[in-house]
């Protein structure tokens, strides 16, 4: 069994890394949160990435996508949680999943060719919550309390979308409302779409986490206390070797899901909620020390490393956090345990 990426997921990566390392620095990221209207995108970036197709990469091709899967989108995401970027992507991204797999067929020919080109942007949230990507979106699709969701015209259907200051600039936020009579409700298995979106939030918090533990490791490699490099400090190095552990744990359970979406279906609601969790913590708790390890620099505006931070703790909490999805993961494996020994 082949546990690595194949050529063209590999070449996806090193495309994707390469291009957000020019077209989304720090130094742009910074300047999109330090707008006087934050967060101020950069239209060439949305633009490129939509002439690239990844908004569609996990969408059929028959409404104008790559059919690519799961993991691919996780690849992207990774790159895109790497790079911190400032763009409508993710919102977009989860609203086509949730209408790829639990929409009409109706839905899909109306809303999925526009969010596979990334000319319509869309997001995904509950109703009363801080949604990513809302402000700005022609399509909403708004969860609900009893495990439904409903597709929302944001033009059309009397939307009201309240943008909301949150602690992550870079990104725009905002709490989405709407009369019950209004929209489409979704018809298929709305629980696997989320499960999927939730696979796809993990994505970049991964990604996120890779890139703060390697600032990390550069600066306590750099920063010296008594002429000793402080990551020669035995504190220093073992909070950086739990930074790695919270990462790699988080990868291997966000690549196993992704896997699962798309090879073995029957493992997708275990498979999410276990990716999820991890990623939710590794976000956090890598972030957190990264923050800690770089000292007193780290606590500063002028240190990029915040950046992460705030990405991840919005993340992390979006489509809920550890504790939600370590005890949706321990009733599922339960209720699994129960029924072979029935």
């Amino acid at each position: 069994m082949n546990f690595d990426f194949s050529d063209d997921q590999r070449e996806i990566k090193r495309t994707a890394r390469d291009l957000l390392a020019g077209r989304s620095s720090f130094e742009r990221v910074r300047a999109a949160a330090e707008a006087p209207a934050p967060p101020a995108y950069d239209p060439a970036l949305i633009s490129e990435l939509g002439e690239l197709g990844w908004p569609g990469i996990a969408v059929c091709e028959e409404h104008g996508g790559q059919g690519l899967g799961a993991v691919e989108l996780g690849i992207l995401l990774e790159e895109l949680g790497y790079a911190c970027a400032a763009t409508p992507f993710l919102g977009t991204v989860l609203a086509a999943l949730a209408i790829e797999h639990a929409g009409s067929s109706q839905q899909r020919e109306r809303w999925l060719p526009g969010l596979a080109s990334g000319e319509v942007r869309g997001a995904l949230g509950s109703a009363g919550a801080i949604v990513p990507d809302a402000p700005g979106a022609a399509v909403v699709v708004l969860l609900d309390d009893d495990g439904g969701a409903t597709v929302l015209d944001t033009a059309q259907d009397g939307v009201t979308v309240q943008t909301v200051a949150t602690i992550d600039p870079t990104r725009a936020s905002g709490r989405v409302s709407a009369r019950a009579d209004v929209g489409e409700e979704l018809p298929g298995d709305v629980a696997a779409a989320v499960g999927r979106a939730a696979i796809a939030v993990a994505g970049e918090l991964v990604g996120i986490s890779q890139r703060a533990l390697e600032m990390t490791l550069a600066y306590v490699k750099e920063r010296k206390q008594f002429d000793i490099p402080v990551g020669a400090f035995q504190a220093v190095s073992h909070r950086c070797a739990q930074m790695l552990l919270y990462t790699e744990s988080a990868r291997s359970a966000t690549y196993y899901a992704a896997w699962a979406a798309d090879a073995e279906p029957q493992r997708l609601a275990e498979a999410a909620a276990l990716a999820k969790a991890a990623a939710s913590e590794a976000g956090r708790e890598v972030t957190a020390s990264a923050i800690q390890a770089h000292g007193g620099i780290g606590f500063t505006w002028e240190a990029d490393v915040h950046w992460l931070y705030k990405r991840a703790q919005l993340d992390a909490a979006f489509l809920g956090g550890t504790g939600t999805h370590r005890a949706t993961l321990a009733r599922l494996v339960s209720t699994r345990l129960h029924t072979m020994d029935a």
